[in-house]
């Protein structure tokens, strides 16, 4: 038996957090009794979501689950449903086979670049985890001159509002006039980091782009608002630093596509 959470996430149904939200606001039923936190199913087990039966099939492990690589142009929120109206990641991409695209983090409406989903709940949660410290790298466009005494600074970290951040590593990539590039890493992504990290040392980020996570690369060729299906070794190289086992990826839908919007 596994934790309800668990079980659900895996199935594409939610990540941990969401679901763990659902149980405490009495959305979810196992056998006609209201869940609770802690709760262990098997696939036995009647499992409802707002009534709705959720089918044992969807919850098992899929050998052909899927990750998919975007390139999240700017402007786009990560959001499923945005109240302004205002277009989102989620209407870019392709229909998965089964469940729903669960994004593995977030990029702000301003950053463009690397953004990876998948259809499995646990994929999502292990490598969300802090405790994964899977490396970021993000190509930056500074306004104006930084001093080398900041770029020491920015490494050897730096006070926030909410603790202590620093980037792993800062290499200069050269530019012209009043714009400059730098790549930067870093193993954690809390909100703006890098903004917040740049403009503590009075520098401007006129531009942000992820261009890795972990093992995963933004590819050179894959244009803005495209989106391409993880290769079996990618996923499994992806898979390792977050300590999960690989499972082989059935190609069942195109490696490379543009979701066209109606």
């Amino acid at each position: 038996m596994e934790r309800l959470q668990k079980v659900l996430a895996r199935g594409g149904l939610g990540s941990r957090r969401e679901i763990e939200t659902w149980i405490k606001a009495g959305r979810i039923r196992i056998n006609g009794t209201s869940a609770q936190l802690g709760d262990k199913v098997s696939m036995t087990d009647r499992i409802t979501i707002d009534g709705r039966p959720i089918s044992p099939k969807r919850l098992q492990f899929s050998p052909s689950s899927q990750v998919i690589l975007y390139h999240k142009p700017t402007g786009e929120i990560c959001s499923r449903k945005d109240p302004q109206g205002r277009p989102t990641v989620f209407q870019s991409l392709p229909r998965p086979q089964q469940g729903r695209w669960i994004s593995i983090g977030r990029l702000d409406i301003n950053t463009s670049g690397l953004l990876l989903f998948t259809t499995e709940g646990e994929i999502a949660h292990c490598l969300m985890h802090p405790s994964a410290q899977i490396e970021r790298e993000y190509a930056v466009r500074v306004l104006g001159t930084v001093q080398e005494s900041a770029l020491q600074r920015l490494q050897a970290g730096v006070q926030l509002e909410d603790g202590l951040a620093r980037f792993e590593h800062i290499l200069d990539a050269g530019g012209e006039g009043a714009n400059h590039w730098y790549h930067v890493k870093l193993r954690e992504g809390r909100k703006r980091e890098i903004r917040r990290l740049w403009e503590s040392q009075g520098a401007q980020v006129s531009r942000l782009i992820r261009i890795r996570f972990g093992p995963i690369r933004l590819p050179p060729r894959l244009r803005a608002g495209r989106w391409h299906f993880l290769e079996s070794s990618e996923l499994k190289a992806l898979l390792e630093v977050a300590g999960i086992a690989h499972q082989p990826v059935t190609k069942l839908q195109p490696i490379v596509g543009r979701r066209v919007r109606s």
